[in-house]
């Protein structure tokens, strides 16, 4: 999970700051993106966790396929389901909290059975490793957004 924790350094590396944006590139201010990225990361590690491996299906799916070849996720083709979209309050201080929450749950996947998985409402079920695979995309998707918020 060493490339997660990567991740969470380069998010926390931004959190000064978190309400820089642009609107002609995302509606979201930094700190926005900051933070929906650790509540996938969170939501995801608890899905798993509670998941049942006979429950799996396996299936293709082109958009899962080229999500996880290319390692590239398209901006504005997806939506943010409610449960990953910030609620609070997001302050430096809330964002420095919760990116070491975060750090604490990418622990347990070092844990986990290698059959668990996580229904994405897009791609279907992906046992944990795709999974992981699919956190760490994810959260260099908003890096990049960020990055480009920043100018």
């Amino acid at each position: 999970m060493n490339k997660l924790n990567t991740l969470l350094d380069q998010l926390l590396a931004k959190v000064a700051h978190f309400d820089v944006e642009n609107q002609q590139i995302s509606q979201g201010k930094i700190g926005w993106h900051i933070e929906h990225s650790l509540l996938v990361i969170s939501g995801i590690t608890k899905v798993l966790a509670m998941s049942n491996p006979s429950e799996y299906k396996s299936k293709f799916n082109v958009a899962k396929f080229v999500v996880m070849t290319f390692n590239f996720i398209p901006r504005g083709r997806g939506k943010a389901p409610q449960t990953t979209q910030p609620k609070s309050e997001v302050t430096p201080e809330n964002l420095s909290v919760h990116i070491a929450k975060t750090r604490e749950k990418i622990k347990e996947l070092d844990t986990m059975n290698g059959d668990l998985f996580f229904k994405h409402p897009m791609f279907g079920d992906l046992k944990l490793k795709e999974a992981v695979r699919f956190l760490e995309i994810h959260t260099k998707h908003h890096l990049k957004i960020i990055n480009d918020i920043q100018g």
